[in-house]
C-alpha cells in the first residue's frame, strides 16, 4: 500500500478527511492520531504539521522521536515528498516544542474555560469529578504523590484521575497566568480532554513508539516527568 499521487491542491482536504495513513518508516497503517504530518515549506525545508493543516502532500511519521530519526537517517522525507528537501538537524527537537507548545495552549484554553483549579489546598477541596491532575515534574515529588493518593478514586467513574508531570513548574505558571504552579486540576469540560490528548501525544513522542516495546528516546527527561498513571 503507497499513499495514492494526490495533486498539491487537494492533498490538504484528503489528509484532513483521512483516518488512517501509513507511517513512512515502519509502513505500518495507523490513526492519524498516532502520526505525524511532514510538508516542504516555501524554503524547501521539512517542516512538522502537528495540527495537519498545511497545505501540500504530506508525509506520515508515527508519533515516536525515534521513529523520526529514523527517517531523517534514511532520507525518507526527501523520497516520499518528490522534491528537493532538506531535513533541520533538530528536527525532532522542534517537533517535541511544538506538541509542548500545542499542549500548554490547550491548558490555557482550559483554564480561559473555567476548568482549571490551582494549588494544593484547593485542589483537595474540589466537589466532582477530577478529568486531570497536572503537576509539574520539578515539585516535590512527596507532595506529588501525596495529593495523588488524597484524589484516590475522585475522577471519572470513581476512577483515580489521570495524572500528567511532564511540564515544568515555570511552564505551567506561565500557561495559567500565575506566578507559581506546582498542582493543577481540571474540572471534566471539552477543554480537559482536549488537554490530556495533546499531553499524552507529547509523552508518546519522548518516549518511543507504543508498537515498539523498550523503545525510549535520547535525552528523555526523568521517568517521573512522565508519569501518565492512574496511581
Amino acid at each position: 500500500m503507497t499513499e495514492p499521487d494526490i495533486p498539491p491542491a487537494e492533498t490538504l482536504s484528503a489528509d484532513r478527511a483521512a483516518t488512517m495513513r501509513m507511517c513512512a518508516v515502519t509502513r505500518v497503517v495507523r490513526p492519524v492520531a498516532e502520526l505525524i504530518r511532514f510538508v516542504a515549506g516555501p524554503d524547501g525545508s521539512v517542516v512538522p504539521d502537528i495540527r495537519s493543516k498545511l497545505p501540500g502532500r504530506g508525509v506520515w511519521v508515527s508519533n515516536s522521536r525515534a521513529t523520526l530519526e529514523q527517517a531523517m537517517r534514511r532520507k525518507v522525507f526527501a523520497r516520499a515528498l518528490k522534491v528537493g528537501v532538506t531535513c533541520p538537524a533538530h528536527l525532532a527537537e522542534q517537533v517535541e516544542r511544538l506538541l509542548k507548545q500545542d499542549a500548554l495552549q490547550m491548558l490555557a484554553i482550559a483554564n480561559k474555560a473555567g476548568a482549571v483549579v490551582t494549588g494544593f489546598d484547593k485542589i483537595e477541596g474540589m466537589k466532582g469529578a477530577i478529568a486531570v491532575l497536572v503537576q509539574a515534574w520539578d515539585g516535590s515529588l512527596a507532595e506529588r504523590r501525596r495529593l495523588q493518593g488524597y484524589l484516590r478514586g475522585r475522577g471519572a467513574d470513581r476512577a483515580d484521575p489521570p495524572v500528567v508531570q511532564g511540564f515544568a513548574a515555570d511552564e505551567l505558571a506561565l500557561s495559567l497566568g500565575r506566578q507559581h504552579v506546582i498542582h493543577a486540576a481540571l474540572r471534566s469540560q471539552e477543554a480537559s480532554s482536549a488537554f490530556l490528548a495533546r499531553a499524552l501525544r507529547l509523552d508518546e513522542f519522548r518516549v518511543g513508539d507504543p508498537a515498539a516495546p523498550g523503545g525510549s528516546a535520547p535525552d528523555a527527561v526523568p521517568a517521573e516527568a512522565l508519569d501518565f498513571s492512574r496511581s
